[in-house]
């Protein structure tokens, strides 16, 4: 997944900031084509919109097994920019200190 620059979409009566690509290659004919089965989600991971999209002739040959290009790609066709990577937040637990027992001696 990757972070794409916000973009506003409309999404059931109102405008709401996509901020995630999703994608992955769901038909790969080798050296022939790719399709990919995208999704752009919010950042609460709604999402907004979905489809198909498919890389065929030069930009297929120049997708090798970069799959930066792979990504650009999917990016480029549906007009959006990636930022970077989705990297999840790290939730950290607690620690639960447990009082240590006193040994009282007699």
């Amino acid at each position: 997944m990757k972070v794409i620059k916000s973009v506003p979409m409309w999404n059931n009566g109102k405008s709401i900031e996509a901020t995630l690509l999703n994608a992955c290659a769901i038909n790969v004919s080798l050296g022939e084509y790719a399709s990919f089965w995208w999704s752009i989600l919010d950042a609460d991971f709604n999402q907004l919109q979905q489809g198909n999209v498919t890389m065929n002739g030069d930009e297929y040959t120049k997708w090798g097994s970069n799959d930066s290009y792979a990504w650009e790609f999917v990016a480029k066709s549906l007009n959006l920019t990636i930022v970077g990577d989705y990297v999840p937040p790290v939730v950290e637990t607690p620690i639960v200190e447990t009082p240590s027992e006193e040994i009282i001696s007699e």
